[in-house]
């Protein structure tokens, strides 16, 4: 019974036909009549049917269904969807279930729409149909991807996260990668709010050997801008005025997109006032007019400008300002050579550093201003034809030149600081503006100066006196050893000729010694005044005494010998023995003479010899 039941409404109604068909027939008409299904000839294994008719039989049934075999791709009809799944059916038995996240990347879709699936499993143990959509777009995604790739053809994909560099795109059920710089024209800041989104996409890029495959959205919309490009190109005008979205800011200046074509605000170009960084006058997305300042023949790079829109602050600069006016200003540009005020947003004058103290010391402007502030000035030239102005700050001083005989006369004593050296001597300054110099040779009177770094240092200061005034070059002549007597007048005393000190030896040179003598002062000598009596050179700091043979008050110059002083002693003593030879010889003749006695050969013989010794004595002493 149950085995009658399992047969097709076909086959009944094929069995129903015959039947009536072997009614309607006449009786003398011979049919075959079917056999009488016997139920013990199936339970022994015999069939009965025979295998045409069961083939036939076979067919019939097999007819009814379509042909679905598992792992293969079918052809479905959406029939219905829910917030989770999608029924579709493949004209099987019983109809397939697919997530609605495979269809994330088709978010129009709808009843009635034909889908290709993936049969996974006709039957599961639960008796449903397992179906996968994506697995079917992966069989023949590849393929597609390459026909749109090859053709150029526009294809949805559905966002499905960030990574590194860009994002993963689902298109056609392959996981094809968009970079940060194919999102879009212009530069993202947020990828994130992409996430999850469906857009158009043109696949640029494929790797065959890995199956990796680039997309881009960003060539869609060059497309469409390109022809607004060639559009706006051909109606580009110097001095044409446009509006314009900032797209771009750069520390050199702003790039603007004028919808489509990009042109170049220079930093110069943003304002009449000087800015530091283009930031400080627009902001990103900000939509603002610019004018067309100059492009290139093929008008790719358009030079643009924002601050040629406004008035230049010259033509509004007030008729009443002249030369000599005060002004107020701020510093906004500081180099070696002088600082640029800002009197106005876009008027700006230039302070020299000679202009900025009544100092002739050379200096840079550095040491008087630095950039922001905020200074008054004179106006000491104005041209408004060449926009340019010259101002100074020393003018709202008084000169301190102008009173230099009664505030610095001559004789008066003051403090100075030491500014700069020469050869010469060192350059001074008393206060900002009156400056002087030292002469080398009036800075002592004693020691003998090289170079003015052995007596004082930059920096210092000196007590000096006034020598001279020059107002003419705003100059004085200053001196410091003036501050004291010249001890020379005392030397002169006490450094007589052959007077005889003792010395040390401080400094030896080719051409003699330099020898440090009491209270100071310094005396030379040279090499053969510097031998010693037992024939031995000088040494350095060795002390030995010294005769004075030269004193030179004007020039202050003391020329010493040490040999001189052993041989002046040892000429004495030679010089007082012939004395004493001489006195003895006169005394002897002259008691000859007295006693009236006749000379004897022997007394000739005694006065020869004298005589002699006497003439020799006489010529060692002339020589």
């Amino acid at each position: 019974m149950t085995e009658m039941n399992n047969e097709t409404p076909e086959i009944r109604e094929e069995a129903a036909n015959e039947a009536s068909e072997a009614q309607a027939a006449p009786v003398n008409v011979q049919t075959p009549v079917e056999p009488e299904f016997d139920w013990a000839e199936l339970e022994s294994g015999m069939d009965a049917y025979s295998s045409r008719r069961r083939g036939e039989l076979e067919e019939l049934y097999n007819n009814t269904l379509n042909t679905v075999q598992e792992k293969e791709v079918q052809e479905g009809t959406v029939i219905s969807m829910n917030k989770r799944e999608v029924v579709i059916d493949i004209g099987y038995k019983s109809d397939g279930i697919v997530s609605l996240n495979e269809f994330r990347y088709n978010p129009d879709m709808k009843v009635g729409d034909k889908v290709d699936v993936y049969v996974e499993n006709l039957e599961d143990p639960k008796g449903q149909m397992i179906l996968s959509h994506k697995k079917a777009r992966a069989m023949k995604s590849w393929e597609r991807i390459n026909q749109a790739h090859d053709n150029g053809e526009i294809i949805k994909g559905y966002i499905k996260c960030r990574t590194k560099g860009g994002m993963i795109v689902d298109a056609l059920g392959i996981e094809a990668f968009l970079p940060g710089s194919q999102i879009d024209v212009k530069p993202i800041r947020d990828y994130d709010i992409y996430v999850g989104k469906t857009m158009e996409f043109k696949v640029v890029k494929i790797n065959h050997e890995f199956r990796n495959v680039v997309v881009s959205h960003k060539a869609l919309i060059e497309e469409e801008l390109e022809l607004q490009k060639k559009e706006i190109i051909s109606r580009l005008e110097k001095g044409q005025v446009l509006e314009g979205t900032v797209k771009n800011i750069t520390s050199y200046g702003v790039f603007i997109d004028l919808g489509g074509v990009d042109g170049l605000i220079h930093i110069t170009d943003l304002s009449w006032g000087r800015i530091v960084h283009p930031n400080e006058i627009v902001e990103l997305d900000q939509k603002l007019n610019v004018v067309i300042l100059d492009f290139d023949d093929d008008k790719k790079r358009i030079a643009l400008g924002l601050k040629q829109l406004t008035p230049h602050p010259w033509d509004k600069l007030s008729e009443g300002l002249k030369v000599g006016d005060s002004v107020k200003g701020k510093v906004v540009v500081l180099a070696d050579y002088g600082a640029f005020v800002e009197i106005a947003p876009g008027v700006e004058g230039l302070i020299h550093v000679s202009e900025m103290s009544w100092s002739q010391h050379l200096r840079s402007a550095q040491d008087f201003l630095k950039v922001g502030d905020e200074v008054d000035a004179q106006i000491l030239t104005l041209d408004r034809d060449e926009r340019k102005m010259s101002l100074g700050i020393k003018q709202l001083k008084s000169d301190p030149w102008e009173n230099i005989d009664t505030r610095f006369g001559v004789g008066t004593t003051h403090k100075a600081t030491v500014r700069n050296f020469t050869n010469f001597g060192v350059f001074v300054e008393i206060e900002e503006g009156v400056d002087g110099l030292i002469h080398i040779s009036d800075l002592s009177w004693t020691k003998k100066i090289k170079h003015p770094s052995e007596f004082t240092g930059i920096g210092e200061e000196i007590e000096v006196v006034v020598l001279d005034i020059d107002k003419e070059n705003r100059r004085l002549s200053l001196g410091h050893k003036q501050l004291e007597e010249n001890p020379w007048d005392v030397f002169e005393t006490i450094f007589t000729t052959d007077s005889i000190h003792e010395g040390t030896i401080v400094e030896l040179m080719d051409k003699g010694a330099v020898i440090a003598l009491p209270y100071g002062v310094e005396g030379f000598a040279t090499p053969r005044h510097l031998v010693k009596e037992d024939g031995t050179p000088v040494k350095m700091d060795e002390k030995l005494e010294f005769k004075v043979i030269e004193f030179n008050k004007s020039a202050k110059r003391i020329i010493v010998s040490h040999s001189r002083v052993y041989e002046d002693e040892k000429r004495s003593e030679d010089t007082s023995r012939r004395k004493s030879e001489n006195r003895s010889a006169k005394k002897a003749m002259k008691n000859l003479s007295d006693s009236g006695e006749k000379t004897t050969l022997g007394d000739i013989s005694d006065l020869a010899a004298l005589k002699t010794q006497m003439e020799a004595n006489e010529k060692k002493e002339k020589k």
